[in-house]
């Protein structure tokens, strides 16, 4: 764990040493030579780094850390329910506004469906009146035209 602490902390200064120290002369072959420092564990230098400096640094400011985490966990909780109330309503004014536009949609396709079946059974009617003009339905059939 010593270890991957330490080399979190190089990879973070890394980013802005390779930056500003990348044309120093052998400076990709110490950044080799330190990384394979702090992994042998004949010279154990991750250790030795995090006893000397990260642990007593971490010690000294632990309380302003937890302070700061629960600052932290507060206004992610406030930001999520803000974040979900607003999530809320935008999925509820588009279903209202769906509901409304698709009604009309849906009554306009009801309508002019109910408005060419009713043309269809005319034309059927007709056409049942002209094949069988004795028909006793033939007053009911008028009525409905």
């Amino acid at each position: 764990m010593m270890y991957w602490i330490v080399f979190a902390l190089f990879t973070t200064a890394e980013t802005v040493t390779d930056l500003l120290l990348s044309w120093f002369p052998f400076y990709f072959e110490l950044k080799i030579a330190f990384v394979i420092w702090l992994l042998s564990p004949y010279t154990k230098g991750s250790s030795v780094l995090y006893r000397k400096f990260v642990h007593p640094t971490l010690s000294n400011k632990e309380k302003e850390i937890d302070e700061y985490i629960t600052q932290a966990k507060d206004r992610s909780y406030e930001t999520m329910m803000r974040f979900g109330k607003r999530g809320l309503n935008l999925a509820a004014n588009a279903a209202v506004t769906a509901a409304t536009k698709g009604q009309g949609v849906l009554s306009d396709k009801l309508r002019s469906f109910s408005m060419q079946d009713l043309t269809l059974i005319n034309a059927e009617d007709e056409l049942m009146m002209e094949m069988f003009p004795s028909c006793k339905w033939k007053p009911c059939l008028k009525h409905i035209s």
